[in-house]
Formats: structure tokens, C-alpha cells, sequence
């Protein structure tokens, strides 16, 4: 990368990031290449060899994902893969043995409770502790891999990252943060100095819902290159069609980005007045409770907003009520959506949280609409 992009801004990076040289009568961004095998007479050299190692489409994607996550950076690769619990568990299942411990969040993204039973049956240790107030600190001693989502799904819990990054490597641990809802916009893991930042693509990076991705990126060497031999063993790579989707949607990262998440804070401040809403969370606010962390190490507060309804009933008369809402889960993309957490069974919120995700609809017409589907499930 040169010096110049380096300089450039959010948005102009965002938009050039991962193209390749401009060169006469070619695309500035090709075309998808679908291909189980590529040309390879004679000795086994070149980038590309076979399907399921490389493809050309992935190292354009790969190259723009680690411009976003660390600008400037030679020494950073990025591995991308099938969808974002696919990268999950390449760092986990690639970092960890059996006798090893990995301190997880207790308060993390719903499918971490599979994730912990089956590490657990290999033979590795798995501790847990909220994100909030760093609590994760009290459970870091002997363990080889520390695990960090900030903000935390669904809660919007933030915890000290360079705190826990500094406690972590000076136990000999590595550690990771899921950066999905803050996107490398918001955050830039690697910088507050974790050794992966991971995340599912499929949410505000594509910002499109027609996408399953996932990527780990982190600094060169034997920690990556496990990552790498993972994703050549199990197989969990991205198909070529959406890692070119996936690069076309980066284009408008930085539009989606700021619109969407100005857009959450003004949803918040309404919500803030209604006397049905409790537990409204949302990092923006400078009342909540993970502001003055955030405003330290996150440059955008992200999309999401979440907050609880007195009853499940009433939850979902609300979002049945809604007009320009869809009733939805995943979240970060250009429509908003919304639901009722607690469906699934796997987050530990009440009956009638709701995780909403705001997308770039006019923000007055998204207010307008929640507050009277506020007003008209009530009882």
C-alpha cells in the first residue's frame, strides 16, 4: 500500500480499497472467477493452484478488508471464509488444545454456548465472564486465547480493550475480538493491539443481507498461518460470487456506516422518552453505561440499538405493528430490522427485548414508524 492511501480518508479508502491496478481494457473491479482449478503445468508455484486454497477473488476481498482493519500495514493478512462462525472457529479450533483454557464472554453472540460445549469435549477449559466492567480480567490466569466481543451482542456491553489486550499478552495469552457490529470503521482491533479481529462480513460490512461471510485478520505469522491451514482443512471458504459481492458492498461502507449509525443514535433518543422502554442501551448515548469507554476506542458506535418491552406479548404486537421494519435476525444491513431476542433461546434477556438493527431509511420515517407501532401494541 502506498504512503498516499495511507493518508486518504475513511470513505476514499472504502471505495479504492482491495482494486487492482488500473491497467487498459480491464474491469476496475473483475468479475467473479469461478474456478475449481487453475492452469498449472510443471512444478507447483504462482498464487493459484487449486479451489479450495486461493482464488482471485478472495485475495482482491482479502486485500480490501485488511486496508479497512489496518490501514498502512504490510504485515497484516486477512483470511476470509464461508460466514463469520466459519472464522469463529478457525481461530478457536486452530489456537487451542486439548489441557488448554480459553476465557470466553458470557454475555457473547447466541451460538458461543455450542461453541464452549464442544471445545469442552476436546479437552479445553472454557471460562466465562461478562463484557462489562472487564470482568473478563478476573478469569484471564493460565489461559492461552481470550476471547472479545465489544460491543457485545445483543447487550451493547463495551469492555476496556487495551486493558484486557495488555492483562492478556502479559499472561502469554493471545486475543481475539469479534469486531462485527462495530465493522473496521468503528473499531480497529488490531490497533488497541489484539492479535485477530474477526467478524461476520454477513452483517453491516456487506450491509445487503444477501451474503454469508466471515474473515479473521491478524499479523503475519504462525498464528495466522494455523488459521490458514484450518480454513485448507475443513474447508470453510467463501465462494467467489460473495466474495465479489462482498467487495462491491465495501464501496458504500462508509455512506451505510454514518448514515445508519446517526440514524441509531436519533432512534435512541426517542426511545429514551417513552415510559414502556426500559433497558435502552446504546453506546452513542452519552447516559449509557459503556459511553465513556466507547468514545475512548471506537470511532462509530455502530447500528444497533436494543431495549426491553414490558411483556413478550407486547413485544410482538410491536414488531407486527411495524411498517418499515422487517421482523428479522442478523442486523447491520441497508433495511432496518428488528426482533424479539429471546425466541431463540440462546441469550440470557427478558421476554420482550428487542434487538433492533437501523438501516438507511429517511431517520424522521423510521422514528415516526416505531413510535406509533409503540403506540399502537400497547395495551
Amino acid at each position: 500500500m502506498s504512503d498516499r492511501a495511507t493518508d486518504d480518508g475513511e470513505g476514499t479508502r472504502a471505495v479504492r480499497a482491495g482494486l487492482p491496478d488500473a491497467a487498459k481494457n480491464e474491469p476496475t473491479l473483475p468479475g467473479p472467477a469461478f474456478a475449481a482449478h487453475f492452469h498449472l503445468p510443471g512444478e507447483v508455484d504462482g498464487p493459484y493452484t487449486y479451489g479450495r486454497d486461493t482464488n482471485p477473488s478472495w485475495s482482491l476481498l482479502e486485500r480490501a478488508i485488511g486496508e479497512l482493519e489496518a490501514p498502512g500495514r504490510s504485515d497484516v493478512e486477512t483470511l476470509v471464509f464461508a460466514s463469520g462462525m466459519a472464522a469463529i472457529s478457525a481461530v478457536l479450533f486452530s489456537q487451542l488444545r486439548a489441557g488448554d483454557t480459553v476465557v470466553l464472554p458470557g454475555d457473547g453472540y447466541q451460538v458461543l454456548p455450542m461453541v464452549r460445549a464442544q471445545l469442552e469435549a476436546y479437552g479445553i477449559e472454557v471460562r466465562t465472564a461478562p463484557t462489562g466492567g472487564d470482568a473478563q480480567l478476573d478469569v484471564l490466569d493460565g489461559a492461552r486465547l481470550l476471547w472479545i466481543e465489544s460491543p457485545s451482542n445483543p447487550g451493547l456491553d463495551v469492555c476496556d480493550i487495551r486493558r484486557l489486550v495488555g492483562a492478556a499478552h502479559a499472561r502469554g495469552a493471545l486475543v481475539a475480538v469479534d469486531n462485527t457490529l462495530a465493522t473496521p470503521l468503528g473499531q480497529r482491533p488490531l490497533e488497541l493491539g489484539a492479535d485477530f479481529s474477526v467478524a461476520s462480513g454477513t452483517k453491516q460490512l456487506t450491509g445487503h443481507g444477501d451474503v454469508l461471510l466471515g474473515y479473521v485478520t491478524g499479523g503475519e505469522g504462525e498464528a495466522m498461518d494455523a488459521v490458514r491451514r484450518w480454513r485448507k482443512i475443513v474447508g470453510a471458504i467463501a465462494g467467489p460470487m460473495e466474495a465479489w459481492l462482498a467487495h462491491r458492498s465495501i464501496a458504500t461502507l462508509q455512506m451505510r456506516v454514518d448514515r445508519q449509525n446517526a440514524s441509531a443514535l436519533v432512534l435512541a433518543q426517542a426511545l429514551r422518552e417513552r415510559p414502556e422502554v426500559t433497558g435502552l442501551r446504546y453506546p452513542g448515548l452519552t447516559d449509557d453505561p459503556s459511553h465513556k469507554i466507547a468514545s475512548q476506542q471506537m470511532r462509530r458506535y455502530g447500528c444497533v440499538v436494543s431495549f426491553t418491552l414490558p411483556t413478550r406479548a407486547r413485544a410482538e404486537r410491536f414488531l407486527d405493528a411495524l411498517r418499515l421494519v422487517d421482523d428479522a435476525t442478523s442486523f447491520g444491513g441497508v433495511r432496518s430490522t428488528a426482533e424479539r431476542r429471546r425466541r431463540w433461546g440462546g441469550d440470557d434477556v427478558p421476554e420482550g427485548f428487542i434487538r433492533f438493527s437501523v438501516g438507511a431509511e429517511d431517520p424522521e420515517d423510521l422514528v415516526e414508524d416505531v413510535l406509533r407501532a409503540l403506540d399502537e401494541s400497547a395495551d
